[in-house]
């Protein structure tokens, strides 16, 4: 089993993406729903600097956790692995990035509507909210097919992982079971935002495995067959 730099520089990066993430969602004092609505002005408005602060170190989560797949790629791309692993953690880092363009939103809408909406009456809001209905749908989709996007790439990168016994086989199948409920949830059932809420911790706890085994055990890749 390899244990080296590149190797504990890869578990290392996906414990910070972890931590960066969740610590972001945990600590926001105000979570957006599926889409912005006028009542989340007032709770963002109440602190909105710490909010600004916490959803930055939420986004910059969803990026290192691309760095960590990057990462995870260069140490990995040899004949035969990265003919799954690369697909798949391509896909992962695709649905990551999407996810992120997605909160930026959240975050720049979130904190410029306390500005637009400050002192507007009932109606006034009412008209702000229907102009920037279209983004809201927009995003939303983007935050859906994000998570499909990744969901498609873990199974690819879990069987890949499975298949070639590079991490240990209980995290394989982890990969490829999270990626399946994500993509079963947002596709499956039509109503799916709150369902899918225990996914997102689901992926955290993930990339938390993901770093320790890497870390503790380090990665195997197994002899290359002769072309």
């Amino acid at each position: 089993m390899k244990k080296d730099f590149e190797t504990k520089f890869t578990g290392w990066t996906f414990l910070v993406a972890a931590l960066l993430v969740w610590g972001g969602w945990f600590l926001s004092p105000h979570h957006v729903g599926e889409y912005i609505v006028a009542s989340d002005f007032g709770p963002i408005g109440d602190d909105v600097w710490f909010w600004i602060w916490m959803f930055r170190v939420h986004i910059f989560g969803w990026v290192i956790m691309a760095i960590a797949m990057f990462s995870l790629l260069s140490i990995t791309f040899e004949k035969p692995y990265r003919v799954m692993l690369v697909p798949g953690a391509g896909m992962v880092i695709a649905g990551t990035m999407t996810l992120a363009i997605a909160s930026a939103f959240y975050y720049n809408f979130g904190a410029w509507g306390v500005g637009q909406t400050a002192g507007m009456s009932a109606t006034e809001i009412q008209e702000f909210m229907d102009s920037i209905l279209y983004t809201n749908q927009y995003v939303t989709c983007f935050v859906r097919f994000g998570r499909v996007f990744s969901g498609v790439g873990l199974v690819l990168l879990g069987l890949g992982l499975v298949k070639w016994k590079i991490l240990a086989a209980w995290l394989g199948w982890f990969t490829v079971v999270l990626g399946l409920a994500a993509m079963g949830i947002v596709m499956g059932i039509p109503e799916h935002f709150e369902i899918y809420k225990p996914i997102f911790h689901v992926k955290v706890i993930w990339l938390v495995a993901m770093g320790v085994v890497l870390l503790t055990q380090g990665i195997r890749l197994p002899k290359k067959t002769s072309e």
